[in-house]
């Protein structure tokens, strides 16, 4: 019964992405490219199952005996997936609030339905679904904002290094990117596109929100207030207000520090003490275990508001441009340290046109910009005060790279280069 159910599910599965594909390549642009890149993820995640790290393993393991238990005992499983503990012949495991360890056992425990538990498939679906997520955030760009350079958002979530790495395989990072990038795409086309938002896509909205959410429930946040702020934005300026910068930026900010306020009030876990207080604790954690090797270091780390906006620039500078080349001598921070020189390229790049002005910067809605730039430097800043082992650090910005780049990718000095090599 159980191989049945799986070649079943695996056929319709195969069928969806099948119609999905065919769909893609009728487009008149970039069909040429989703070939070679959907290869070049599976690619690498053939190399993440070969060199699968402990969590993923912890993933795979606990996720087969909650796949046991929902074959033997349905019910119990139920009240497993509704509960912070798992208990089944003999085995328990227990986790306490968010867990987004948990969680992903528990998504993974449906999964295992597909792949009877074979760690190799699991990791494909996974890559799968990110794939999916950020090629629908490059067609909704390609459609609503045709102005710009085409191939910003396909180097920015399929070709930079670290994101094609860690957001492939057994990682939360795959379903992070490729949540949080679908999410993006059908916000692009509710509030720039031609066409009316489509009624069925609000359960999309949802579900994609919802797996956000319980995989890392600070980013989520971050990102759906951002999306908010977005879309009060579009609303004022569908009525004909909003019409100057300053505007935008005092609607949004308004709408900003409402959402805060109002989560507070939802949830303990978003008042500003119990924030910087286990933030301070994650800090002092993860040092106590990276003395060996490079790691961030701030000497007057406190839970206050004054000490965080003290030590919130330099954690932003660390979280985009940690580990230096020539730091350690190890090749995975060797690599890392490159790929950072790369991006201090663009940076100053994106600097200089920024400066220079007259529409150098790039043809990105200002609203947009302020909403992704927003996401970036609040998720860079907490990364960086809180992420002092390098080494996790690089998997953990995963999360707001691909945006980050996305917006310096946007200036005239790149975008002739992109739309060339990108069609």
């Amino acid at each position: 019964m159980r191989v049945a159910l799986a070649l079943l599910l695996n056929a319709g599965l195969v069928f969806a992405l099948g119609r999905w594909l065919q769909a893609q390549y009728q487009q008149p642009t970039l069909r040429t490219w989703i070939g070679p890149l959907l290869l070049l993820k599976l690619g690498i995640t053939v190399i993440t199952w070969l060199r699968l790290t402990g969590d993923a393993a912890l993933f795979q393991h606990w996720s087969g005996l909650l796949t046991e238990q929902l074959w033997t005992a349905p019910s119990a499983w139920l009240q497993t997936l509704g509960s912070d503990a798992f208990s089944f012949r003999g085995r328990n495991l227990v986790y306490h609030g968010f867990s987004n360890t948990f969680f992903l056992i528990k998504l993974l425990s449906v999964v295992n339905l597909l792949s009877l538990g074979n760690a190799l498939l699991n990791s494909l679906y996974l890559s799968l679904f990110c794939f999916v997520g950020g090629w629908q955030l490059v067609r909704a760009v390609e459609q609503t904002l045709p102005a710009a350079p085409r191939g910003a958002a396909i180097v920015a979530f399929f070709l930079w290094p670290t994101v094609v790495y860690w957001s492939s395989g057994l990682t939360k990072e795959s379903l992070l990117v490729g949540s949080s990038a679908w999410l993006l795409a059908l916000a692009l086309r509710g509030y720039y596109g031609a066409v009316p938002f489509p009624k069925r896509s609000v359960l999309g909205v949802v579900a994609l929100a919802i797996l956000f959410f319980k995989m890392r429930f600070f980013f989520a946040a971050v990102l759906l207030g951002a999306l908010a702020a977005l879309g009060m934005v579009r609303l004022v300026q569908r009525l004909g207000g909003a019409r100057y910068r300053w505007s935008q930026v005092v609607l949004m900010a308004m709408v900003l520090s409402s959402g805060v306020w109002a989560a507070s009030e939802v949830s303990p876990a978003f008042r500003f003490n119990k924030f910087t207080n286990q933030l301070i604790r994650n800090y002092s954690d993860l040092r106590a275990n990276s003395l060996a090797r490079p790691h961030i270091e701030f000497d007057n780390l406190a839970p206050t508001g004054a000490s965080i906006a003290q030590n919130a620039p330099f954690a932003i500078g660390y979280a985009l441009t940690r580990p230096w080349p020539w730091e350690f001598h190890n090749a995975a921070y060797v690599a890392a340290g490159l790929e950072n020189m790369a991006l201090l390229v663009l940076l100053v790049v994106a600097g200089v046109a920024l400066v220079q002005g007259q529409g150098r910067s790039g043809t990105l809605p200002f609203a947009l910009v302020l909403a992704l730039l927003f996401y970036c430097v609040v998720l860079a800043a907490l990364l960086g005060l809180s992420t002092p082992n390098l080494g996790t650090l690089s998997r953990y910005r995963v999360v707001l790279l691909p945006y980050l780049l996305l917006l310096l990718l946007q200036n005239r000095y790149l975008a002739s280069w992109l739309n060339r090599w990108f069609r």
